[in-house]
């Protein structure tokens, strides 16, 4: 199946760790590229040592790093660095996380592959940029510090609480989406011009670009957005309701979904309501209205509040657990849970890839397992630059690479 996939052809070089780079070159996975993961061979990915652990594999490292290929090679010996400048050669894309400046010191920063590669794609995703103001290059950059300096923080959370991180590493999702965007834009740009591109991902810059409509707020008005719970800023009712056995969440996006709203829960005398009639006035006196539909829907469970706005054409939905995603009929159709067989481990369900493609014959195809540490060095060194057994075995023995 993955043969005929979009991408199949593309060979890319991840001097990636964590999330943000693995990310992108798991979308690119998916999508047929091939992915060679270049890893320490002492502990290969940081993300290896992070929970939860089935006989001691990450469970965080699987879900992210299917499909992909694992070589171990140490940077910091001679022959190292000239092992991935060697597979460069034969790849198109180079994708790195590394604090800016950090390749350099190997002769595989951008300028220098450039040299032995002048169509490449390089791509690099960092926490403020490669190319910075004065004082920022080379700044450290967690997913936590990117959606606090990108202002998310700052509009998440209860009025009155702290700024609140999103529950996923948002920041770091963000970036390796927009990367694998840019990889597609630039493979489409060379196969017109035959030029490579050079590609800065900022996690902070992807967060900024997701503030939806608080930076026009801010520069329109003059108005600094503040942390308002889940409601949305201006609809209403757009927000999470409490029922008498868990949560759950009501879009009334326009005036016409408010008329059938009313009706579906009983308060027509709410409809024309000079107080709530139009958007913008359920905006302004949000808080009273949002007291008097919180009364309706705490005197009923989830399940019979989604019928009834359901059938009355209304959105809405429960507040899912992962476990309610996890064994939830629709995502399951949808090929959103998929099942990876696990070296040393077995089965393994993990989140899928959202793309659906009309040429595949299946909703989704089954994908690689995420590879063991150094599972394939002796593959892509024998295939791909044609070392044999004893060259192999002599870089082994000094450390430079560690063979799976």
């Amino acid at each position: 199946m993955k043969d005929i996939l979009p991408l199949k052809g593309i060979r890319v070089v991840a001097l990636e760790h964590v999330l943000t780079a693995p990310y992108c070159s798991m979308i690119l996975a998916d999508l047929g590229a091939e992915v060679i993961k270049i890893e320490r061979p002492d502990v290969g990915d940081d993300s290896r040592s992070f929970g939860p652990f089935v006989d001691d594999q990450s469970g965080y490292f699987i879900s992210i790093n299917r499909n992909k290929k694992s070589i171990a090679v140490n940077l910091k010996t001679p022959e190292g660095p000239e092992i991935i400048k060697e597979l460069i050669k034969k790849s198109d894309v180079v994708l790195e996380n590394f604090r800016p400046g950090t390749l350099k010191k190997f002769g595989l920063d951008y300028e220098s592959v450039k040299q032995i590669k002048p169509d490449i794609i390089y791509v690099s995703i960092s926490g403020f940029g490669n190319d910075t103001a004065p004082g920022y290059k080379g700044l450290p950059g967690y997913d936590i510090i990117a959606q606090a300096y990108g202002g998310l923080m700052d509009i998440t959370g209860q009025p009155d609480g702290p700024p609140t991180r999103v529950g996923a590493s948002v920041a770091d999702i963000f970036a390796g989406m927009y990367a694998a965007i840019g990889i597609l834009a630039a493979i489409y740009k060379r196969e017109k011009t035959g030029e490579g591109s050079r590609i800065d991902v900022s996690m902070v810059d992807s967060i900024v670009s997701v503030l939806e409509n608080a930076v026009v707020r801010y520069t329109l008005t003059g108005e600094i957005p503040k942390r308002i719970g889940s409601r949305h800023p201006s609809i209403a009712p757009f927000d999470v309701f409490e029922a008498k056995d868990g949560w759950v969440v009501i879009g009334v996006g326009n005036d016409s979904l408010w008329q059938r709203f009313c009706k579906a829960i009983g308060k027509e005398e709410l409809m024309d309501h000079p107080k709530y009639k139009t958007n913008k006035k359920r905006v302004e006196n949000y808080d009273e209205l949002k007291k008097i539909l919180t009364e309706w829907t705490k005197t009923l469970s989830v399940a019979e509040i989604v019928r009834i706005l359901r059938e009355a054409g209304v959105p809405c939905g429960p507040v899912n657990t992962v476990k309610d995603v996890v064994e939830d009929p629709n995502i399951n159709y949808r090929g959103m849970i998929v099942e990876v067989e696990q070296p040393k481990i077995g089965k393994v369900r993990i989140a899928g890839n959202p793309l659906m493609f009309s040429f595949l014959k299946k909703r989704k195809y089954a994908p690689a397992p995420a590879p063991l540490l150094g599972e394939h060095t002796e593959e892509v060194l024998r295939s791909l630059l044609g070392y044999n057994e004893e060259k192999i075995k002599k870089l082994a023995e000094k450390g430079v690479i560690k063979v799976g």
